[in-house]
């Protein structure tokens, strides 16, 4: 009998097929103490298993390329992390096996983050992944992941580490569904780079038995169980309707009646640019420059591998628009050389161009790089800075831009509510605003965005979050200046439409996202997308402005 399971919907598409379950997660090992003399030895154990699995990661991550290829360095360097080893060799040094302290270090730093509630909480299923991975490879036993299959099936896991979705093939995994995540977790975001259709956030996923036939819709979040064929036909249709779509539509983005809405990239280095001048990209709305930062956590790269790195992504785009962030660096992205290591809450303290403004040398340099990677190339370059609050901010930053020589715009990310709240203020410093829907929303709600727990309120359609968007857009037209969303927002075609009726001038998401949105956006006029964003702002919940907006587009 069908019945129907809600979830996240966070990456386009529609996948039917049999259930088939990620590998279980290690086993506990025994607590068992070890001879005094052995305690150097499984010291070194222990030392070899970490360095094995951060050059695995770090391997994975060079295959997978991209979005994943960041994520995965990051991971790497979350099992080498040094306080997490000196526990680790503290508490074999006491007796614990090398496994069995791994085991424990693990544990303890996890209770620590979630207790504190620091934002690396929201990291949990990279830091289990990350613990599973060095305990299996102590205990001799494989790695659990994804389930070997001949035949193409439909994923589904508790949540899948970055290291398990960079690497999915999309051949056979036709789609997955998970019960923890949120829109804006890792596995939503290398979802959406790889074109696999996904729904987190399912409460009791895991209970569905293996070899049951399910339906997803990606868009919409729901699961259909056992789907009758009239269902299966009925989505198979839509699906094909929305391919042939797809492919009907290209050039640059704008409504049906020619108001233009620039669609472009989401990038974080070289390795993304193909991807997003395949999907027809306008230019590049958000580069996140912190790849280059995490080779080495312990100094920052040179001015010249920098202008390398930035240019090669400048070159791709002539004549579009490129909009660089700069380093964000703190909270999930700790740097030894820049961010404090003893704060209670990272997310709340000095991160972004807190961080910056405290090492100006690093400021300086990152944009003199900028400076020089841009001369004689006919790019539109755009440089912004993460996690502005203020006037006095937005100031700073445009005081460094102007003495590192920058020949560019200088803009600020609207992460923060009081950014949102007195964005007329910040644009008397800086020429544009970007909104990075996914902090934004995490901060307007204190909700973390990794937690699935509070997913809900991590729903770029709460009406909450749409009445700071329209502050920033109002607030940009009033001074005669742009205004993008650069978050995960934008990658959702039906919301594209609503936030260019709130007034947003640009929409810039992951390369794959991009034709959906082109092509929804060409079916509706601006004063649809107008009456849509009224409709969706004067709802109670995100559900009820999701639904009022498409009643608005749909005629009804």
């Amino acid at each position: 009998m069908e019945t129907t399971l809600r979830g996240v919907g966070v990456s386009h598409g529609v996948a039917i097929g049999e259930v088939r379950h990620m590998g279980t997660a290690v086993l506990e090992p025994p607590a068992k103490q070890i001879p005094a003399e052995e305690a150097e030895r499984e010291q070194g154990r222990a030392r070899q298993a970490v360095e094995a699995v951060a050059a695995d990661l770090i391997a994975r991550g060079n295959l997978a390329g991209g979005e994943a290829q960041h994520v995965l360095e990051a991971q790497a360097m979350m099992a080498q992390d040094p306080e997490l080893m000196a526990d680790v060799e503290r508490r074999i040094a006491v007796g614990s096996t090398a496994e069995r302290g791994v085991y424990d270090a693990f544990a303890a730093y996890r209770a620590l983050l979630a207790n504190a509630g620091e934002y690396l909480a929201g990291r949990v299923a990279d830091l289990d992944d990350v613990r599973n991975r060095i305990v299996a490879r102590l205990l001799g036993v494989p790695m659990p992941g994804v389930p070997d299959s001949d035949e193409p099936y439909v994923l589904i896991a508790r949540d899948l580490a970055p290291a398990d979705t960079a690497l999915l093939d999309p051949a056979l995994v036709l789609g997955f569904v998970t019960e923890e995540g949120g829109p804006t977790s890792h596995s939503a975001i290398l979802a959406r780079a790889l074109g696999v259709p996904a729904v987190v956030a399912l409460p009791g996923a895991g209970e569905l038995a293996e070899g049951t036939v399910i339906a997803v819709d990606g868009s919409t979040g729901e699961i259909f169980v056992e789907p009758s064929a009239e269902k299966r036909a009925e989505m198979e249709s839509a699906a094909a309707a929305r391919k042939a779509a797809l492919s009907a539509s290209s050039g640059p983005g704008a409504t049906s009646d020619g108001h233009k809405v620039p669609l472009l990239a989401n990038v974080g280095g070289p390795g993304d640019v193909p991807a997003a001048v395949e999907a027809g990209a306008e230019g590049v709305g958000l580069f996140r420059t912190e790849f280059l930062f995490l080779d080495d956590s312990k100094q920052a790269p040179s001015e010249e591998k920098q202008v390398a790195a930035y240019r090669a992504v400048l070159e791709a785009f002539p004549e579009g628009r490129v909009v660089v962030r700069v380093l964000d660096a703190g909270a999930d992205k700790p740097l030894d050389f820049l961010t404090p290591a003893d704060e209670p809450n990272p997310a709340l303290g000095v991160r972004g161009l807190r961080s910056l403004l405290d090492h100006p040398d690093v400021l300086r340099t990152q944009l003199t790089a900028l400076s020089k990677a841009a001369q004689g190339l006919p790019v539109h370059l755009e440089v912004m800075a993460p996690m502005v609050a203020d006037r006095a901010d937005a100031k700073a930053f445009a005081d460094a831009c102007r003495e590192a020589g920058l020949q560019a715009k200088f803009g600020a990310m609207v992460e923060i509510p009081s950014a949102a709240l007195r964005a007329r203020s910040i644009l008397r410093e800086v020429e544009f605003l970007s909104l990075g829907t996914n902090d934004l929303a995490q901060y307007t709600f204190a909700a973390d965005r990794q937690v699935g727990a509070v997913s809900r309120l991590q729903d770029p359609w709460q009406p909450a979050l749409l009445d700071l968007v329209a502050l920033s857009a109002e607030a940009a037209r009033a001074e005669g200046k742009s205004c993008g969303v650069c978050g995960e927002a934008a990658s959702d075609p039906l919301l594209a439409c609503v936030l260019t009726g709130l007034g947003v001038t640009s929409l810039s998401m992951g390369a794959a996202s991009i034709p959906y949105v082109r092509a929804t956006l060409a079916k509706y006029t601006l004063a649809q997308c107008e009456r849509a964003a009224s409709a969706a702002r004067a709802a109670d919940s995100a559900e009820e402005a999701r639904v009022a907006a498409q009643v608005v587009l749909s005629g009804e």
